[in-house]
């Protein structure tokens, strides 16, 4: 999965979340939209529900279950989830061909 392709499927798993879960306040679906963290827009309880959609997403799109939340997101450095840009960055990094995930 090239950068662009992640990208994608973060911001339709946005999209799926303001329609779910924000109607009112929906978070901005762009490339550089902080999440989570410092002036981000999730808070930890709706960072699971997105990462959730991410990962149907990410089933749908490469028909193989993936994890975002396992113990190698944890314990990077900088979280993968402070923005779009991060998530789709990790994304890439996990679906690579020598990946563990793939």
């Amino acid at each position: 999965m090239n950068q662009q392709e992640a990208l994608q499927v973060v911001l339709d798993a946005l999209g799926e979340f303001n329609q779910i879960h924000r109607r009112d306040q929906p978070v901005p679906p762009a490339p550089d939209t902080r999440l989570f963290g410092p002036g981000g827009h999730l808070d930890s309880l709706n960072l699971v529900r997105f990462v959730f959609l991410v990962e149907e997403n990410l089933q749908r799109r490469t028909g193989k279950s993936v994890a975002l939340t396992d113990e190698r997101a944890m314990s990077q450095r900088h979280s993968p989830f402070i923005s779009v840009t991060t998530l789709a960055d990790y994304i890439v990094k996990i679906c690579a061909p020598n990946s563990p995930n793939s």
